[in-house]
């Protein structure tokens, strides 16, 4: 059986501070009315309350948190009896979801972190694969992540709880694991990627100690599960910090783990270009976040993986490959290489790949071929994509001229183009100043 790290390491200094209402920013007027539903009842039934992690942690910093989560000594069960509205849920942490409308407050029982053989609790190779062990506030907020995210505000009394020093850490701007980093990124690596997003998302420098592990760890991020790498891409780059995360996975070591061929592409990329279209996609996308509009996965992988389908298509053509079958072997290449990582489901991954193809077209303007491609379901996001490549050179710069008036009046732009190129045959041959008749092919006889 494997040892349970937990139990190794030695526990963080628990010291309780409370600040009380009138020296924290954290008010009933910005938190989930469902929220405060449960937390009350809770109080009601004879169960400790607190809302906590992420939720208190935003308020503080100024934020807008979207999701409330609740801290209890009451069980699962005990949630559920009191809440007719809600569901158990989870195997690994086990969990009540108490449903308001489209609103889900999630519910946890204080866990510790250590298991005197009563509780819940697997691990596998020194990571957690169950861990439903049940204690009080204290061992709760020992065995969370970051110090920022043991925060408990208090439905008592309005105050804020702080076991670990998460508050002046909040106040200082600092992301600091509780307890031993190694120890901790190797019980689940996740966290490591957590981390950058959370930096990203708040402004907030990683402490030092925190930070110093992640590099030489980084490859253990291989062995989390794919599906569940899929979703922390999503978090990192759709959240609206994607460009501050970006530069976060490469500043710890990150990035050639994640996403490791689009690495090694934009390492050998001396110019640097296509960390140049990358960037610019991101920013994109955070300017589509805030502004409440929608980035498909699809387009956003695709911006990612775009450095690797460049750098396997030109080594692809090197050998003497025809360029639209190079194209389909690469993009067919990096998506099957990828998914060893990140788990893409195909209904992302085909329209990614079409985004690709699709970029070799925008240079053909005969007139057939460009109603042809104006149909294409995936002719808006390719072209958006055409415009981000601007961002490495002007190359596609006529293309997306071209490309965007075509979309407006299609037959104008066509008939304008072939007007100016006919124009421009009877220029040259009066030039030459005699008017050349073209040859036309006699048809053999059927």
């Amino acid at each position: 059986m494997a040892a349970d790290t937990d139990t190794e390491q030695p526990a963080p200094d628990v010291t309780l501070r409370v600040i009380p209402r009138d020296q924290h920013c954290v008010s009933r007027k910005d938190i989930s009315s469902s929220a405060l539903r449960v937390l009350y009842r809770l109080r009601d039934g004879g169960f400790q309350a607190y809302l906590v992690g992420g939720a208190v942690r935003d308020l503080l910093v100024g934020g807008h948190p979207k999701d409330f989560d609740v801290a209890t000594d009451a069980t699962p069960e005990q949630v559920k009896q009191l809440f007719r509205n809600c569901r158990l849920i989870g195997r690994r942490f086990r969990l009540a979801h108490v449903v308001f409308g489209r609103e889900i407050i999630e519910v946890a029982t204080f866990r510790a972190n250590s298991d005197d053989g009563s509780g819940d609790r697997e691990v596998e190779g020194g990571r957690l694969v169950r861990d439903n062990v049940y204690g009080s506030v204290e061992d709760d907020a020992v065995r969370r992540d970051f110090t920022a995210n043991a925060l408990y505000y208090s439905i008592e009394d309005f105050s804020v709880r702080d076991y670990v020093g998460g508050y002046d850490d909040v106040e200082h701007r600092l992301l600091r694991l509780i307890g031993d980093p190694e120890t901790r990124y190797c019980e689940d690596p996740v966290r490591m990627l957590r981390a950058v997003r959370l930096a990203a998302k708040l402004g907030f420098e990683i402490e030092a100690a925190t930070a110093e592990p992640i590099a030489r760890l980084a490859p253990l991020i291989s062995e989390a599960a794919p599906a569940r790498l899929f979703e922390e891409c999503l978090k990192l780059f759709l959240s609206g910090h994607a460009v501050d995360s970006f530069l976060g996975l490469e500043r710890h070591g990150l990035l050639g783990v994640l996403l490791p061929e689009s690495a090694k592409a934009i390492a050998s990329n001396r110019s640097g270009a296509l960390r140049r279209v990358v960037l610019a996609g991101l920013r994109n996308t955070d300017e589509r976040v805030a502004n409440d509009d929608p980035v498909s996965p699809a387009f956003l992988f695709a911006l990612l993986l775009w450095p690797a389908y460049c750098r396997t298509l030109y080594q692809l053509q090197s050998q003497g490959m025809h360029a639209v079958e190079a194209q389909r072997r690469a993009a067919d290449r990096v998506t099957v290489h990828q998914l060893d990582t990140i788990a893409l489901p195909r209904r992302f991954s085909l329209p990614m790949q079409d985004i690709w193809l699709l970029q070799s077209r925008f240079g053909a303007r005969q007139r057939k071929r460009v109603f042809k491609l104006l149909g294409h379901p995936r002719f808006r996001a390719a072209f958006d994509f055409l415009g981000l490549r601007l961002a490495a050179s002007d190359e596609h710069r006529a293309d997306v001229e071209f490309w965007r008036e075509a979309q407006q009046d299609p037959a104008h732009v066509l008939a304008a183009q072939e007007a100016a190129a006919a124009e421009a045959d009877e220029d040259g041959e009066e030039g030459e100043g005699t008017r050349r008749r073209r040859r036309r092919r006699r048809r053999k006889p059927r």
